[in-house]
């Protein structure tokens, strides 16, 4: 992102904010894509059948799509986090199922970015532009979601390798993915300081994957679990040190967050563009609903809300590739564009009226789509949480207190 050095008396002559003419193209490249590619005859037939979109994930990684964020070094083209958010979006606005089965790959490159040796990287970054492979993150389990610090999944060195058990749920493209990000812990009661990161590759003994899962929305991602019975990783496979892996993982969404709140603006913004051309062919009471000002009035706060949401998501990935800490303007940023993306595709849903709860209608989808931008990669009570204990932290270091007043 880039600005203008100019005074505030020009701002007649010109933009002061704007992105870069490289990232103008990005976004492009993509809307491009997004509308060539991801049809709605497409949407809507990975939306009925579930199928994986093989094929288009397969032009994606042809132009760049895929894997954007990989260190030049590696092959990649290095992108930034906000270059990803552009991407994101516009493959979102498209369908959010398709663009999740495309940039996927990215929350398992991270923590690799993140914590591995530069052994690691050429084995397992390296061969991601060779061809249109897939990784995953395995985090979450049954029953464990929002609290990351209690992991079941254990981990037990013996010898060369580590023993790995446990069940790892919700797993997104877990069922097209050559390995994974799993989170274990070497010891339960050490909570968070106990979890060690492991690259694991499905062939791995002990390591097999349970059925897809049929979600209500963003159908064309393969979710399924991944199961470890006693399986044998390579002691050569852990990520960073011991005891360090809650830090890799925390980390991790620092870089990925920014990216699914540019998802959910994409669907908002698909949501308004629908609502805004039904609104001008609808016509009640002898005039198009555009006139009606209770109509006006949600699509103005649906576009309020894209801009807001939108500029809170280039704030927080713009802090990340400047290296600034973005715990919290990520937080917001997630928090608020999700939920008003699931406001934004209620509403256009209602200015369908029957029509947006059938399914030949495209709204009902969107809706379906963003609801679980609410739940994953942190909840948005967990968003919450996070925002109110760093304002409340912040207020008591200037108040004079010790932060840690806050729990």
């Amino acid at each position: 992102m880039s600005t203008t050095t100019s005074s505030p008396s020009s701002v007649d002559q010109g933009p002061w904010f704007r992105l870069s003419a490289e990232q103008e193209e990005v976004r492009k490249l993509a809307r491009d894509f997004s509308d060539k590619e991801i049809t709605p005859q497409v949407a809507e037939h990975h939306d009925k059948d579930g199928e994986f979109p093989t094929a288009i994930v397969k032009k994606a990684w042809e132009i760049g799509l895929m894997n954007c964020i990989l260190p030049e070094e590696y092959g990649g083209l290095e992108m930034g986090a906000l270059e990803e958010c552009l991407i994101a979006e516009e493959l979102a606005h498209g369908c959010m199922g398709i663009s999740l089965s495309i940039m996927a790959n990215n929350l398992g490159i991270v923590p690799v970015k993140l914590a591995g040796t530069d052994a690691q990287k050429k084995k397992y970054l390296a061969p991601l532009m060779e061809a249109p492979l897939h990784c995953a993150y395995g985090l979450t389990e049954p029953e464990v979601g929002s609290d990351p610090g209690s992991l079941a999944t254990t981990c037990v060195k013996k010898g060369d390798k580590y023993i790995l058990n446990g069940v790892k749920r919700w797993i997104t493209g877990a069922g097209v993915a050559d390995w994974y990000v799993i989170f274990a812990t070497s010891d339960p009661s050490k909570k968070h300081r106990g979890i060690n990161a492991f690259i694991v590759e499905k062939d791995h003994p002990g390591v097999s994957l349970g059925k897809k899962e049929d979600m209500m929305g963003q159908r064309a991602s393969y979710t399924c679990d991944i199961n470890l019975d006693d399986a044998e990783i390579p002691a050569e496979n852990l990520l960073g040190e011991e005891g360090t892996g809650f830090y890799t993982a925390m980390k991790t969404f620092q870089y990925t967050r920014p990216a699914i709140a540019a998802g959910a603006v994409g669907v908002a913004q698909n949501a308004l563009d629908h609502s805004l051309r039904y609104s001008l062919e609808r016509q009640t009471f002898g005039t198009y609903i555009a006139n009606h000002q209770a109509v006006q009035f949600m699509l103005a706060d649906m576009h309020r809300d894209i801009e807001a949401g939108r500029l809170l998501t280039w704030q927080c990935a713009w802090m990340c590739d400047q290296g600034i800490q973005n715990n919290l303007e990520v937080a917001v940023a997630k928090v608020f564009t999700s939920d008003r993306a699931m406001q934004i595709a209620t509403d256009a849903v209602q200015i369908f009226g029957g029509y947006g709860y059938s399914r030949e209608y495209p709204v009902e989808k969107l809706m379906r789509d963003v609801k679980v931008t609410q739940i994953y990669e942190g909840t948005s009570q967990v968003q919450k949480i996070v925002i109110g204990r760093a304002i409340l932290r912040d207020m008591a270091k200037k108040m004079g207190l010790d932060p840690k007043v806050v729990g």
